[in-house]
């Protein structure tokens, strides 16, 4: 954590004159800010590595420039170690009950494969892989490394992650945003925007899917649809199958993921209350998977 994020963003050199900041509340992993300077307002973040996540900033300022040049996040306006200074996008920040409107989903799947299929014509020849089966090793491997309270599940946390890998096989490889929390879209009154690309990398398109179904709560006859919308067709068994994976996968990757920031995060947040809820969330889905 920085000691202090006010003096530090008021002394960045991109600034030509006095700015006023004011704090963004909600973060999970960055401070946040709102910076007005000269007549114009930017989103400055402030965030360092986290290699326990797998979050690199020079691979978020990729994404972000990236998606800006796709048309579908705001302008990177100046970024230096630790910071990240965009454009201030005025408008709703969207919650789980906006990202069941049929006529909203609409909107995300268009910016969902804006991101999967424009964002590779905009990024530099290296990005990282954001594989979840392979992310959830990394977690269950850091959390036995530091005897997490949770090391009696551990084992067999492990052995879901294998047999989900195993359903859901070979995957098409796209640019995914992997974590599609409502607050990472707004809504300006003209378009939808998508932000915060912490995470993102090449992965399968069903993770993006899933885990827009998974962190906004979707019924199953929604996440149907959500499916039928993205692929333009009928739903297989077979793709519902990999998907149902997928989607455990993900709660599993979301409560490894609370486990580890119990251990490791400074922000002042209930990582062991999130932690349960995600918990409860994937055992009743990996039940529902169970009975395919």
């Amino acid at each position: 954590m920085i000691n202090n994020p006010r003096k530090l963003i008021e002394t960045l050199q991109c600034w030509t004159s006095s700015v006023q900041v004011e704090a963004i509340e909600g973060g999970i992993t960055n401070s946040n800010f709102r910076v007005e300077h000269a007549n114009q307002v930017f989103f400055v973040r402030l965030g360092k590595d986290i290699p326990e996540h797998g979050i690199y900033r020079f691979n978020e300022l990729a994404a972000s420039q990236a998606a800006y040049s796709a048309g579908i996040s705001p302008k990177v306006f100046h970024s230096e170690p630790g910071v990240l200074v965009l454009d201030f996008i005025d408008g709703k920040t969207l919650n789980a009950k906006d990202l069941r409107n049929a006529a909203i989903i609409e909107k995300v799947i268009d910016l969902v494969k804006t991101c999967h299929l424009e964002m590779p014509k905009y990024l530099p020849g290296s990005m990282l892989v954001f594989y979840v089966f392979q992310v959830n090793r990394g977690y269950l491997s850091t959390l036995w490394q530091v005897k997490s309270y949770s090391n009696s599940q551990l084992q067999g946390f492990l052995d879901i992650n294998e047999h989900l890998e195993k359903t859901v096989g070979e995957i098409e490889l796209k640019f995914g945003h992997n974590d599609l929390l409502a607050g990472n879209f707004i809504d300006d009154g003209h378009k939808l925007w998508l932000i915060d690309w912490d995470y993102a990398g090449f992965n399968s398109p069903l993770f993006d899917l899933a885990n827009l179904a998974s962190n906004n709560e979707y019924s199953q006859k929604l996440e149907r649809s959500l499916l039928e919308m993205y692929y333009k067709k009928d739903i297989s068994q077979s793709l519902w199958k990999k998907y149902l994976a997928m989607k455990c996968a993900s709660l599993l990757r979301e409560s490894l993921w609370s486990m580890v920031s119990e251990v490791y995060s400074t922000i002042d947040f209930d990582y062991l209350k999130y932690t349960n809820e995600n918990l409860l969330r994937f055992e009743k889905t990996y039940d529902n998977f169970k009975l395919l």
